[in-house]
């Protein structure tokens, strides 16, 4: 396997490297501030439209898609996986270069399923940043890990789809400029289990929209946010389907697959930038007569980090490698595997880094405490990690089956 970026993935990475350190970083303070002074945690602060100007003049626009389009170039897995990585070390840095998620997702399903029509209605804008998304899948009431579970209801009246149902942690919801929710909802319910959801692309100020909470992440209330929302007697044309009645699975599944490497490549960047911090901390205190960094229980800390992000970076990058060489499909189980051990890594060296700082790690002097708190949740986003490791255990016990096993064993 060769992990080598190309030409252009280096160029891309002296750029971005520049923009964290001139642009980013100087305005993650800023960026909070003018969110606590509107006196909405969903507002969208000035300086976020400044940063994405800037980003646009730089090239660093719409990294993340790997499928050439007449408004991009492509990159692919493997060479954004380091441009994600360094996105990843600050919460601002993706979305001003509009490769944020949800939108990341909703743009590929856009661009490989989407009509002409849907796509210059809802793709163009979303690639220019002058919109948002939102995925809605996830209900309360149901285990979403297994989507086949889903119960919103899509119902064909004439050359209308009503829906109604309710949706739960569908991020991207608050923000105001959020003008478009994928939705999945089972169009048949009588179909066999994989064919029986459709996805519908549902303006947000259609009637019977109801947002009813933005849900906190261990008490913060993220700027895009995460809402309850309930669909009552909604209705929208038939031509909203995206691709074809009872495809919705099969969406899903290519949908998901880059949008969790993704989320591992910002992993690792966040990792790096705890133990960046950590580093930095230690070196500057000292305790019983001596700086911590000569504590050996800290150089634990610090190796242990180290050699964590070290193999979860190249898991990341095989992963990739596959998705760019076999498929998505073919690289599923690794994807799988890295959608595990990244969060996970992150965790963490973020949790030592906490402890190296005392008392500031867990407050907002910090960044460690929110990147802790929006990283926890990937353990349990696209897919909680005991589904994960199930489609990794899966292939390995598959070596060794000499029975094969009847398809309907186990589905009652």
């Amino acid at each position: 396997m060769d992990f080598a970026f190309s030409p252009r993935c280096e160029e891309l990475r002296s750029e971005l490297l520049d923009f964290m350190d001139s642009h980013v970083y100087p305005a993650e303070s800023v960026y909070a501030s003018q969110i606590q002074e509107s006196g909405n945690p969903h507002s969208h602060p000035a300086v976020m439209e400044e940063l994405k100007t800037e980003a646009r003049k730089r090239g660093l626009w719409n990294l993340f898609l790997p499928h050439k389009t007449k408004w991009t170039d492509g990159l692919s897995n493997l060479d954004y996986a380091p441009l994600a990585e360094i996105m990843g070390r600050s919460h601002i840095a993706s979305q001003a270069c509009n490769c944020s998620a949800p939108d990341t997702g909703n743009m590929e399903l856009l661009t490989m399923f989407a009509t002409p029509e849907q796509q210059e209605e809802w793709l163009y804008p979303l690639l220019e940043g002058e919109i948002r998304s939102a995925f809605a899948m996830t209900e309360p009431a149901v285990a979403s890990s297994d989507a086949t579970n889903i119960e919103c209801r899509v119902e064909r009246v004439g050359d209308e789809y009503v829906i109604n149902g309710r949706k739960w942690w569908i991020s991207g919801a608050a923000d105001e400029r959020c003008k478009l929710f994928i939705l999945m909802g089972k169009t048949d319910p009588s179909a066999p289990r994989h064919l029986q959801q459709s996805m519908v692309l549902v303006p947000r100020d259609t009637p019977g929209v109801e947002i009813v909470r933005s849900l906190p992440v261990f008490g913060y209330q993220d700027q895009e946010g995460h809402c309850e929302i309930i669909f009552t007697d909604m209705k929208v044309p038939v031509t909203n389907v995206l691709g074809t009645e009872g495809s919705g699975f099969a969406l899903a599944q290519a949908r998901l697959g880059p949008g969790r490497i993704h989320h591992c490549m910002r992993c690792i960047g966040a990792a790096e930038r705890a133990l960046e911090l950590m580093c930095k901390r230690v070196t500057e205190r000292v305790a019983f007569g001596r700086p911590l960094a000569e504590q050996g229980v800290i150089r634990e800390w610090i190796a242990d980090s180290r050699m964590e992000i070290e193999q979860a970076r190249l898991l990341t990058l095989k992963a990739a490698y596959l998705m760019d060489t076999v498929g998505n499909k073919g690289a599923a189980v690794e994807i799988s595997a890295i959608k595990v051990v990244a969060p996970n890594v992150a965790l963490r060296v973020i949790d030592r880094a906490i402890q190296a700082h005392g008392g500031a790690g867990v407050s907002d002097d910090f960044p460690l405490a929110g990147m802790y708190a929006g990283i926890r949740t990937l353990r349990l986003a696209d897919g909680p990690d005991e589904v994960h490791r199930r489609q990794v255990a899966k292939r390995e016990l598959g070596r060794y089956s000499s029975v094969e096993v009847p398809p309907d064993v186990g589905r009652r």
